[in-house]
């Protein structure tokens, strides 16, 4: 299992919170990459929800990891 920036991404539209289960079908209802998918698969699953994509890739940069101040524009 790797993820990349670019393959999470695909997760950000996901119906959070959400099962490993949920999404796997929602990944493959709406077309994302195999390999988001089979990444889903490879999840050690104990049936409990994840509340957002960092809880599946803690690294996952926020807005806030990019010193963008909105505030300016």
């Amino acid at each position: 299992m790797y993820w990349t920036l670019e393959l999470a991404s695909k997760l950000e539209d996901a119906p959070w919170p959400a099962t490993k289960d949920e999404l796997i079908e929602w990944g493959i209802r709406t077309g994302v990459p195999a390999e988001v998918v089979e990444n889903l698969k490879e999840i050690e699953d104990e049936g409990e929800a994840y509340e957002r994509i960092e809880d599946l890739w803690p690294d996952y940069p926020t807005k806030e990891d990019f010193f963008f101040n909105e505030d300016e524009y």
